[in-house]
C-alpha cells in the first residue's frame, strides 16, 4: 500500500519517538533519531505544518481523576442519507461523555467511545441523550472490563 506522505526513515523515527514522548526535548529527539538538533527541529516543524503531527496531548489516568467507566456505543439510525449521518456526527461532538467517534460500515453507523465517572451517569447519558436523539434507531452497549493494551495510534516499526 503506497504512503501518502513523502517521509523518509529519519522522519519515522521522529514520529515513533514523539509518539512515545510528546515531551521529549529537541536535543533529545535529535540524539535519538541520530541527527543534529537544528535539521530535528525543521523535521517536526515540517511534520506539523503537512498535518502529519495533528498536536500534543497529555494522557490522563481516567480512573486517578474518578471516572471509572469506559464503554462503546454502537448506534444504528433509522435513516443514513448524508444529512442525517452528519447531523448525528455534529450532535456526537457536543457530548463530553463522548470522547472520540467514528463513522463505521456494517450493521451500526457509527462507533462511540464514552467515559463516565459511574455507571449510572453512563446509563442517564444512553437512556436520555442518545436513544432519544432525533432518528436514532438502536443503541448497543458495551462495558470495558480492564484495558489490556495502550499504544499510540499508529504502529510504527
Amino acid at each position: 500500500m503506497p504512503l501518502k506522505a513523502d517521509l523518509d526513515a529519519i522522519d519515522w523515527k521522529i514520529l515513533r519517538e514523539l509518539q512515545k514522548d510528546g515531551r521529549i526535548t529537541n536535543v533529545e529527539l535529535s540524539r535519538r533519531v541520530g541527527i543534529s538538533a537544528p535539521p530535528c527541529l525543521r523535521r517536526v516543524k515540517r511534520l506539523e505544518e503537512s498535518g502529519i503531527i495533528k498536536g500534543y496531548r497529555a494522557l490522563l489516568n481516567s480512573p486517578a481523576l474518578g471516572f471509572d467507566v469506559v464503554a462503546f456505543c454502537l448506534v444504528g439510525l433509522h435513516h443514513q442519507s448524508e444529512v442525517e449521518l452528519r447531523t448525528f456526527a455534529e450532535r456526537s461532538r457536543t457530548w463530553p461523555i463522548v470522547r472520540r467517534a467514528w463513522m463505521v460500515s456494517g450493521d451500526s453507523d457509527f462507533l462511540l467511545h464514552c467515559v463516565a465517572t459511574d455507571l449510572g451517569t453512563f446509563q442517564t447519558f444512553v437512556i436520555d441523550e442518545l436513544t432519544s436523539a432525533p432518528n436514532v434507531d438502536t443503541v448497543r452497549t458495551a462495558l470495558t472490563i480492564r484495558q489490556v493494551k495502550d499504544e499510540g495510534l499508529v504502529a510504527i516499526e
